[in-house]
């Protein structure tokens, strides 16, 4: 027969962390509550492909990171929109200062786009707003 222990009579294991010396700044508590709204993998996906975004437009506007024009190319705005034409045709909009041929561009980011998700902002407790 197996003997019964209390948790109080045997010591647990435990792991601590400490804060590098230097470092007396607070870590905020809700730190991981982003992963439990959106899934991580949809979120790797999205990172990844803000990253190709950000290299492409180098090469199309043949500059460096920091250099790159202002533009807001939002996924969940092209998943609202219906067809892939009127992806085509925002995404064409945004580049009108690019002066490089962009078809090949536009049809990768469509192509990247299609089957993923819409992310939904998360909504605060009491607002009933979706």
């Amino acid at each position: 027969m197996a003997a019964v222990t209390s948790p109080e009579s045997t010591p647990q294991p435990r792991v601590y962390f400490q804060t590098p010396p230097g470092t007396e700044e607070e870590v905020p508590q809700k730190q991981g509550r982003v992963t439990v709204k959106y899934d991580r993998k949809e979120l790797r996906r999205r990172l990844n492909l803000e990253e190709w975004i950000v290299s492409q437009l180098m090469t199309l506007y043949d500059c460096e990171e920091d250099e790159v024009p202002e533009l807001e190319i939002d996924v969940d705005e092209l998943l609202d929109l219906p067809s892939d034409v009127e992806r085509a045709i925002r995404v064409k909009m945004l580049l009108v200062d690019c002066y490089k041929p962009n078809d090949d561009f536009v049809a990768a980011l469509l192509e990247k786009v299609r089957g993923m998700q819409k992310l939904s902002t998360p909504q605060k407790k009491g607002d009933l707003t979706p």
